[in-house]
């Protein structure tokens, strides 16, 4: 990728530090998707050792790159988004990788339809972070931002989709014990 190119994709890409998400940080502040990014990179990274046979550098790419159409639309929570709005997020995100040069057009289109598929293994458990992530940071935020229909989130978000990992599976069921303990402590 030619500089320029490279720091007007990287313009695109940079909005997503100021697009917040609907979860707070520890410290009060409304989170962005750049670093809900950033840390489900980090987890997948930090529990490739329970996946060996998983394409690590695969997985890695896809957590970067899975809230990329935000930079367009904005983070719309998932228990708002509609048909409509995935859509709209699809429609922009590809004319905008399409303008991309190669190989990192076909190699993001490529990513995208399998992970919205989710058949393979990289693409499950990115999913599965993605998920967990969400939880884990409704964790550590200061309950009395949470929404009513959270309480009941925090009990079922993302179960179908850690299902096909032990592994996720122990995290989810520990992420439910601590948003548990943080209720009665906390409510």
């Amino acid at each position: 990728m030619d500089a320029r190119t490279l720091i007007d994709t990287l313009a695109v890409a940079g909005r997503l530090k100021d697009t917040t998400r609907h979860c707070y940080t520890p410290g009060g502040r409304h989170e962005s998707v750049a670093e809900h990014s950033w840390r489900i990179t980090l987890m997948a990274y930090w529990i490739s050792d329970e996946f060996p046979e998983a394409n690590l550098e695969k997985l890695l790419k896809m957590c970067l790159i899975h809230d990329l159409g935000e930079a367009f639309t904005g983070d719309i929570p998932s228990f708002e988004k509609t048909e409509v709005n995935e859509e709209r997020e699809a429609e922009l995100l590809f004319k905008w990788m399409k303008s991309l040069p190669e190989p990192f057009a076909t190699e993001m289109m490529e990513l995208y339809r399998e992970m919205e598929e989710r058949k393979t293994l990289e693409a499950r458990i990115y999913k599965a972070l993605d998920n967990m992530e969400a939880l884990i940071s409704h964790n550590e935020s200061d309950i009395q931002t949470w929404l009513p229909l959270e309480y009941d989130l925090q009990m079922t978000y993302g179960n179908d989709k850690v299902a096909f990992s032990e592994y996720l599976t122990e995290l989810r069921d520990m992420i439910r014990e601590d948003s548990r303990e943080k209720i009665a402590r906390e409510a």
